[in-house]
């Protein structure tokens, strides 16, 4: 049985105007919940029943961080006042959030065309559980090992298995202009790729979760590895912290918003 959970966020704008991420932490046995202000500053905590929540808004300035903002509430606020399995109330989480997305284009309707990722990860006792639509990864660090737990919904893995059967090759792929180009998000409309984890997946003591904006594909999966190894017995806030200093010193021209969440097991 796991003790809890530690775990803390930041967040870049990167070379952008603006920031379009959201994120918060729900501390579902009682402490409620502990938000990311938009400005990147850090927060930290410890639970023994944690929800993270992590949207990637799309749409321009406005209609970019609107909808981040509001699938990411809409999302903490439905799970935490349902009952059921893990794996439900995700699902009916995900669904208002979508609504949320809705119901601010029916509002105004100079936000048309926005829309955003979302990925959500539900910790408890018996291991974690996950949502996720769109390209917004999370990862599994465990011995010195980093996993990608959720589907990426872009075109990257149809490319990749287009260069795996030998249909273009593997630059070409890594270079497509469309490689990025989002399969399923939340638009307020029919989501069309859902990756919903049922049956909570085990973890281990001393295991970190990372959650994240597609910014940090700066770093490669190797990169990332490395970091999160130098860092694996440091704070939530360290490894956090880490990562993104990690993503600033590649210097990418085109540096997107760049959010990480960590939560580290015991």
């Amino acid at each position: 049985m796991l003790t809890g959970f530690t775990y803390a966020a930041r967040a870049i704008v990167g070379a952008r105007d603006n920031q379009e991420d959201a994120c918060q932490f729900a501390e579902v046995d009682g402490a409620g919940t502990v938000p990311l202000g938009r400005s990147g500053s850090g927060s930290g905590g410890r639970g023994a029943n944690l929800l993270a929540v992590l949207a990637d808004g799309m749409g321009g300035h406005a209609g970019g961080a609107e909808a981040s903002g509001a699938a990411c509430a809409a999302f903490i606020s439905a799970y935490t006042d349902s009952t059921g399995t893990l794996g439900a109330r995700l699902a009916g989480a995900l669904d208002k959030s979508n609504r949320a997305i809705s119901a601010a284009l029916e509002q105004d309707r100079a936000l048309e065309g926005m829309g955003s990722t979302l990925v959500a990860a539900a910790f408890s006792p018996g291991g974690v559980t996950w949502v996720s639509v769109g390209d917004s990864p999370l990862f599994l660090f465990r011995g010195e090992k980093l996993y990608q737990l959720n589907e990426d919904h872009s075109l990257a893995p149809v490319l990749d298995g287009l260069a795996a059967r030998g249909e273009m090759s593997f630059a070409e792929a890594e270079t497509h202009p469309r490689r990025h180009f989002l399969r399923a998000a939340l638009t307020g409309g029919i989501i069309e790729m859902v990756d919903l984890r049922q049956a909570a997946l085990p973890l281990r003591e001393g295991d970190w979760v990372l959650l994240a904006s597609d910014g940090i594909e700066s770093l490669s999966h190797k990169e990332l590895a490395d970091v999160m190894a130098a860092a694996a017995g440091r704070s939530a806030e360290a490894m956090v912290a880490a990562v993104l200093a990690a993503v600033e010193a590649k210097g990418e021209a085109m540096q997107d918003n760049a959010t990480v969440m960590g939560v580290r097991v015991g």
